[in-house]
């Protein structure tokens, strides 16, 4: 993937609806165009996370899962 990870947030252990909720407080500092790395376990981020960048008009740049854990990459608008 092409860009620069500007922060992380591990929310992994967490469960729904605290990774959304942490995304958007998460999201609120960092400056436009920067790129937020959201990591989790609860499989239903793989639906959430999405939809939340759709509904707040926040660009997802990519995803991934291995062993378990799902990474978004979520570049604020």
């Amino acid at each position: 993937m092409d860009f620069d990870v500007t922060k992380t947030l591990d929310c992994k252990g967490l469960s729904c609806p605290m990774p959304i909720l942490k995304l958007a407080k998460e999201m609120k500092s960092l400056k436009s165009e920067e790129v937020l790395e959201l990591l989790g376990t609860d499989p239903g981020s793989k639906t959430d996370v999405p939809k939340w960048c759709t509904k707040t008009k926040n660009e997802l740049l990519g995803s991934d899962e291995a062993d378990g854990v799902y990474k978004f990459y979520i570049k604020k608008t």
